[in-house]
């Protein structure tokens, strides 16, 4: 199994959780960086909250989260 496998097998079975610590990520981020960036740290909690929680599928979701990532990275 490779690593973008165990990513997939692993956000398809917490999706909750991968939200959660990219929200958590992003506000760090945000006060880090003093507000600078928090239009771009808001949109991507938005995307990441839509990809894994707005789809009844997660496995679906993660597949669309690791979409166009070149695996050989």
């Amino acid at each position: 199994m490779g690593f973008l496998d165990k990513a997939k097998d692993m956000i398809s079975k917490n999706p909750s959780k991968i939200v959660d610590g990219i929200d958590k990520a992003t506000d760090m981020i945000d006060d880090k960086t003093g507000g600078k960036f928090s239009d771009k740290l808001d949109k991507l909690d938005e995307t990441v909250a839509d990809k894994l929680g707005g789809d009844t599928n997660a496995e679906d979701a993660a597949g669309d989260v690791t979409d166009g990532v070149d695996p050989t990275v």
